[in-house]
């Protein structure tokens, strides 16, 4: 009973940054809206006057009407808040399209602050393009700054190449206190795992609850 009213909690954490009613699609949508205003701080961003300002206004005023809807007011037409969603979906591809086109001239004419702006956006895909963007980051080293993205991707390797010393170290011999310093570690690591263990199987358990809610839209979308 205890889970239950946790997972419960949890849920209505999960769920209240945005609408409930058709997430499938009000997710990315609401989500992306803050990004894509910031498209406006990148000077090679071109785009015909009050249009990005028209379309955040227009997605935060759909944002209103899907809670709304989810107070039960039976005003609104569900039909015609699911087509101006759709409505704003093309929208926000063009803009996500925009952005990557932005990126991929960043990358081509060296521009290293649009580059940076771009990556940092949070429209990108950047996970997928890692080692391309550090690659680009090594070669332009001495003329740009490792912040946001880059800084995190950086924060890892070193993390990574400091488990490979230490292993490195044991396989030639390690002294007692190095010995007990990693079972202390490695007790402390087993602990942490347990913890995330727990963790990921209440984050699951919230995640296949959202995935049948989202079904269920998407079969509604459908009929």
């Amino acid at each position: 009973m205890k889970k239950i009213i946790i997972l419960f909690f949890l849920s209505i954490q999960l769920f209240a940054t945005n609408p409930v009613v058709y997430s499938a699609l009000g997710d990315v949508i609401y989500d992306n809206a803050v990004k894509i205003k910031k498209l406006r701080d990148v000077p090679q961003y071109s785009d015909p006057i009050g249009e990005l300002d028209d379309y955040v206004l227009d997605v935060e005023k759909t944002k209103k009407i899907g809670f709304a809807i989810e107070r039960g007011d039976k005003t609104i037409n569900k039909k015609v808040y699911l087509q101006t969603l759709r409505e704003l979906s093309k929208t926000n591809d063009f803009y996500v399209r925009k952005a990557y086109k932005l990126y991929r001239k960043s990358m081509s004419n060296e521009d290293n602050l649009l580059l940076l702006k771009m990556i940092n956006s949070g429209l990108i895909d950047t996970q997928r393009d890692r080692e391309k963007i550090l690659e680009y980051y090594f070669k332009h080293i001495d003329m740009m700054s490792a912040e946001g993205v880059i800084q995190q991707y950086l924060n890892e390797d070193e993390k990574l190449k400091r488990e490979q010393q230490r292993l490195l170290n044991m396989k030639k011999g390690p002294t007692k206190e190095q010995i007990q310093k990693a079972k202390i570690e490695r007790l402390r690591r087993n602990d942490k795992l347990k913890q995330e263990a727990i963790q990921k199987s209440i984050e699951q358990e919230i995640a296949d609850e959202k995935v049948k809610i989202r079904q269920d839209q998407l079969k509604e979308l459908h009929k």
